[in-house]
Formats: structure tokens, sequence, C-alpha cells
């Protein structure tokens, strides 16, 4: 709790204090027996002590000409309560409206503070070594891409990075909501705002700071506020008009049964009781509440999520389209085997593959290389003179005056090179030729995560009712992956404007919400495209997670069931509170009008209904991590 809440709770219980012993010695003691401006001034005391934000807010918004809020509903019922001669409902009435917005901030505190640990990921400093061998302390925002960073043991990571040198343990709980360390040495990537182990590292900047994770999650955590659900804006259009008609209501109820009656002042209670009753502040609060407290515990849970909106469209997902490489394969290429052409070895398919895919970086030519220097040839990679980069075929390289041609069999068929199909079964074939002559095939796997299929069985009994699986890797490889995860519809072979066209598709017949996860900077068209895009955030693309909706931040699949029941849960609660405040404010609005009611009746409707509406929301952030 914060200094700013606990002196709130302080004056606020103080004020409580004071209007009972005021309370019992006017109706126990019968001390103020005929001095009704004594009891006056005595309730004033605790009014004014919770009650002067409240008037002053009032007093802003006539000025402004903005007074139909809570702040000027309150403070004339209260004034009209002290009018009519009940000077103890009208201090009432403050205080517990002030206990009411009291467990509000706390309850947005609360829910805040998960998100708000994130705000603690950005580094204070950099450490920086200079040419000379000296290391210089900046601020994280001077840092350029190429700088050599000096990371001690406790010092968080300020930006992206390649480890040079150095063997520690990273602590990414902060970013991912692991609790597990990993461990990073030579070669590695370690990405900004994680916090280092007990050893050294020296790290090669390559993003700037404003590029980094750590900026990119930051801006997302204060823009996620901004994106209202369609619950949230239907509750603020609500008490636009709302509020309006209830203080018009009131004025009507004061003044015409008087001028039948000509009993003012208890038409004047009834009026004000009306408004008490009628405060829209158990919807405003609690619905909002409940969101921002879903977000805080995704957010827990290793996920952001951009806004509200999208969140409360996960509760309602129907179609899941998901990539497969890096989403529910690991992304972890091997050469599973080589297929050499009569007459040609092993060793030379090898050769010639890797030395055409010499300045590729894509997982696939990374694995043909790997696969050649762990043979343990002495033999340097030819020299590539020029690349040509065939779009969904593969590519064709120019090495001396040889050409290699390493790609599928729409590629050599394009060429004119006779070739022997293989069939790879699960693996992904890289046909190998030099000039026209075919030398032969290299397959390469990639593996299912362990925990796909035990994921895609828990979306299903989330209510996800349609798993598809789009992929730019070839028909078989798609195939045999949707065979053994059980995948409803996949289609392969596919390039970004191909799923951007099969997306627009399932909008079409999809009865719900179609999410859409993925990675790589070829989803981001697709990302932004479907209702709800779902990037991973680990391995992800800078352009994934920019288009992106929702961010896997350590990209474990199995965090996604959990915000879909978290996305569920939350609209459930927003729901309840609906409906429970507006039965509540229906049936003692009826019962103040016609007398029934009194303004310990209207505080409960007010305050009570508002109190229990925020303690619901707050069940949200009972929601513990789940892994």
């Amino acid at each position: 709790m914060s200094r700013k809440l606990k002196k709130e709770l302080l004056v606020i219980i103080a004020a409580l204090a004071i209007f009972f012993v005021i309370l019992i010695a006017e109706h126990l003691i019968h001390t103020f027996s005929g001095r009704k401006w004594l009891v006056l001034i005595l309730y004033l005391i605790p009014y004014l002590m919770v009650g002067y934000d409240v008037l002053r807010k009032a007093v802003l918004g006539i000025i402004h000409g903005q007074m139909l809020d809570e702040s000027f509903l309150m403070t004339i019922a209260s004034i009209g309560a002290f009018v009519t001669g009940e000077p103890e409902e009208a201090a009432a009435v403050m205080l517990f409206y002030q206990i009411g917005e009291w467990f509000q901030r706390y309850a947005l505190g609360q829910s805040r503070q998960s998100i708000a640990d994130l705000m603690d990921i950005a580094p204070d400093y950099a450490n920086v070594e200079r040419a000379d061998g000296t290391v210089e302390e900046i601020d994280p925002e001077e840092i350029v891409i190429g700088d050599i960073l000096v990371i001690k043991p406790g010092e968080k990571i300020p930006t992206d990075g390649t480890v040079l040198s150095g063997e520690s343990m990273i602590n990414t709980a902060a970013l991912t909501g692991e609790s597990v360390p990993r461990s990073a040495s030579e070669g590695d990537m370690v990405i900004s705002g994680c916090v280092n182990g007990d050893g050294l590292l020296r790290v090669r900047a390559e993003k700037a700071y404003e590029d980094s994770t750590v900026a990119q999650i930051l801006e997302l955590v204060e823009n996620a506020t901004e994106k209202k659900s369609h619950t949230e804006n239907f509750i603020t259009r609500f008490a636009r008009y709302y509020t309006p008609i209830v203080v018009g209501a009131a004025v009507l109820l004061a003044v015409i049964p008087s001028l039948v009656t000509g009993e003012w002042m208890t038409w004047i209670y009834r009026a004000c009781t009306f408004l008490v009753i009628s405060c829209p502040c158990a919807l405003v609060i609690s619905v909002p509440l409940a969101f921002f407290g879903g977000i805080g515990a995704s957010s827990k849970n290793g996920v952001l999520v951009k806004g509200s909106n999208y969140l409360e469209l996960l509760a309602d997902i129907h179609t899941l389209v998901s990539d497969k490489t890096g989403t529910l394969t690991k992304g972890d290429f091997s050469v599973s085997d080589i297929l050499p052409a009569d007459g040609v070895s092993g060793e030379e398919v090898l050769y010639a593959a890797a030395s055409a895919e010499g300045m590729s970086t894509h997982p696939i030519a990374v694995s043909i290389r790997t696969k050649w220097e762990e043979s343990g040839q002495t033999r340097d990679l030819a020299v590539i003179t020029d690349t040509d980069n065939v779009s969904g075929e593969g590519l064709i390289a120019t090495v001396g005056e040889d050409k290699i041609y390493a790609g599928n069999a729409r590629l050599m068929r394009d060429h004119g090179i006779a070739f022997t199909e293989v069939d790879p079964g699960a693996a992904t074939v890289i046909y190998i030729a030099k000039n026209d002559q075919y030398l032969g095939a290299v397959l390469i796997r990639d593996s299912v995560k362990e925990d796909a299929p035990q994921v895609l069985d828990e979306l299903r009994s989330c209510g996800v009712k349609r798993l598809v699986m789009m992929t730019g890797d070839h028909k078989n490889v798609c195939d045999a992956v949707a065979a053994e995860l059980g995948i409803d519809e996949a289609y392969g072979e596919m390039l970004p404007q191909d799923k951007l066209s099969r997306i627009e598709d399932l909008l079409a017949s999809s009865d719900g919400c179609l999410a859409f996860i993925g990675d790589g900077m070829n989803d981001a068209p697709t990302l932004s495209r479907a209702d709800v895009g779902i990037a991973m955030g680990g391995i992800g693309s800078d352009a994934a997670i920019e288009a992106a909706d929702v961010v896997i931040m350590d990209d474990d699949l199995s965090r996604l069931p959990a915000v879909i029941k978290i996305a569920r849960r939350t609209v459930g609660i927003a729901r309840q509170n609906i409906i429970f405040a507006l039965a509540v404010k229906a049936a003692i609005l009826l019962l103040g009008a016609l007398g029934l009611a009194g303004m310990w009746a209207a505080v409960f409707a007010d305050v009570g209904v508002a109190v229990l509406c925020i303690l619901n929301s707050m069940r949200l952030l009972l929601v513990r991590r789940t892994i």
C-alpha cells in the first residue's frame, strides 16, 4: 500500500471515529437535544475531513461546465440532506462514498502492481567499454549499435545484444514470468531488461535503446489502457446519458410532488436519496477495474495484452490460426540425411549446399553450415560472388565460374535440371545442383515442441473450435506436423500474401473471433489482419511484435490457454458487476421514489454496491503465475 493510500485511510478512520462518537452522543445520551445548530457543526467536521476533495471537484466541474459526475451528485445529495435536517445522513453519504473511492484506488493500485513491476526493468545506466579500454557510465539512450557493454553481476542489461565474452545466468523473470534463470555465454543473444547473475559479461549492442525489447515493452504497457473494450465503451456511453437523466428525474421528483402536496422538505429529501442511489460509480469504477486487473494478471503470466479490447476478444476465440516454425515446432533445424546422386559423394553434396548457403541467415542455411562444420572437413567453403533468391523456390549462388542451385523441386524444374524426386516424409528437402548437374538432396528436420499437443488440447477445452496451421514449408512437412498434432486444417507452401488471402477466407467463415499466432517478419501482415494477432516475443521479429495485439514474452505456447482463461474470467466478472449494480439500483431507485427507502439504503445502493463490485473485480488479483 502506498504512503498516500495509508494517509487517506487514516483520515477516513479518524472521520469515522468522530462520526460514530457524535452519532452515539446524539441518539443515546441526548447530549445535543434542542441544539440543532451544534449538531450541524459537529457533523460538518467528519464531512469536511473526507469530503473536501469531492466538494472541490464538484465546484471545478461546475466552473468548467462538466458537472454531471459522481462528485457533483454526492455534493448535491449531501447538501440536500443538510438542508432537510439530516446532517448525520449527509456526513454518512460522504464518508461511505469516500470509503468506496478508497477501495477503488487500492484495488487499482494492486491490479497495476504486476504491470508497474515492468517499469523496474528499465535500466538506469549502461557501462560502455571505450577503445582505450576504459569503461564509461552513460545513459542507456546514448547507446550506439556496435558499442561494447560491460554488464556487471546484478546489473540490468541495457539493450539487446550478443555476448562477446563471459558466462553468467540471466534472470528473465521480470519480462517473461519465468522463474528459472537462463545461461548466457559467448555467442548468445541477451535481451534488455533482464538481470545479470554472478558473472561478468561483455556484450555487443545490436540495437539502440529506443528499439530494444525493454523500450518496446514499456511503450506497450503505457498504451495498454488506451484501447477500451466494447464493455467499457458501453459503460462510458451509458454513464454519459444516464447521469443527466437521473439528475433531471431527481429535480422533477423534488418539484412536482412538492407543488401538489406542499411538503417541500419531504420531497427534496427523497430527491437527494434518489441522487445518491443513482450515482453510477459502481459501474464506471468496477468494469474498467476488472479489465485492468485482467491485463495485470496476464502480464504476471508473461503475456502482454496491448488493450482491454483485445482481452475481450481473447475471451471469444473461435478459430486459432498458427504459424508452424518457431510456434508449434522448435525452429531448431538440423540435417537429418544426405541423399547423393549416383557417382556423387555425400561430402560433395554437403560442400556445395554449405557454400551456396554461406551468406544466408535462414535457420535452414545455418543448419547446413553447422552440419559441414561438424563433419570435420578442413576444406574452406567457396566464396560466393553473387546470390539470387527466388521467392518460394530457393536460391542460386554464383561460386567462381559455377552456379549452385539449392531449393525445392520447382527450382529444379524451372531451370531444366533433371533430378530424382525423393519422398522426405516429415522433413524439408533441399535439392542441390551445380550448373546443369544434379548432385543430390539434403533433408532438414524440425521437431515439434514437446508441450504443443497438450497446449492444443487445452485450447480446445477453452472453447477454441477450429485449429488451423499455415506455413511456407513444404506441403508434406505441413501435413505430417498437422497429423501429429491433430490440427483441423493445414496449408503448406504459403507465401505471405497467400497467408493473408487465406485469413480473409477464414474470417468470413468464423463464427467468433479469429486469432493468429506467429513469430516471423512475414507474419506481420497476417497478425495485423486477424481479429487478435499474437506474437512470440522472445524469438519473434520486431515487425511481428509491433503488429501483434498480444505478445507472449518467452515463446512459451502454454501461456496462451492461461491468458484465454484470464480473459474469460475478466469478461465474466465485468458482466456480473453490470447486472448486479443495475438490478440493485433499479430496485432501490423505485423504493426511494416511493419513500420506502431512506438515505441509508441509498448509501448501500451507491457505496455498498460499488465496494462489492470492486471486491468482485479484485478477484482477478488472485490469479497466480501459472509457470
